[in-house]
């Protein structure tokens, strides 16, 4: 277990952030390879994006995919942060309506996007910070 007082509080809590935020994003990221089908049904639903084919799905996973693995490394932390904040926002974003009507299933789920884009601008926001366990500084 690492102890917080050898290796700081805020990069601790900072690692922690991204190691949670890289888990979600990856599941979202290897959707598109699994479920290609899903993922199309997704941007059609909630971008207007219609008939995406699976192509374009794997293609799209492939760059979410470098992405989040640059973002959890802590690589090139203005850009691959900044991805992942502007891709979770819209996400959040594009599910507007589903907060107007929260008590018609599964809607209540999508208020868990709230404190995650809180994470990611926080993580974003600190990344000088973010020493722990990434590749640059």
């Amino acid at each position: 277990m690492i102890e917080a007082h050898k290796v700081g509080r805020i990069p601790l809590m900072l690692l922690l952030l991204r190691l949670s935020i890289f888990l979600v994003m990856l599941v979202w990221t290897l959707d598109k390879f699994v479920q290609p089908d899903h993922a199309s049904q997704v941007f059609a639903s909630f971008y207007g994006i219609q008939e995406l084919g699976t192509n374009w799905v794997y293609g799209i996973g492939v760059i979410q995919l470098l992405i989040v693995l640059g973002f959890v490394l802590g690589w090139q932390k203005q850009w691959t942060y900044g991805a992942v904040l502007i891709m979770h926002g819209l996400s959040t974003l594009v599910s507007l309506p589903r907060y107007f009507d929260p008590f018609t299933p599964p809607n209540i789920l999508f208020f868990a996007a709230w404190p995650m884009l809180a994470a990611c601008f926080g993580l974003f926001y600190l990344r000088h910070h973010d020493t722990l366990g990434t590749l640059g500084r």
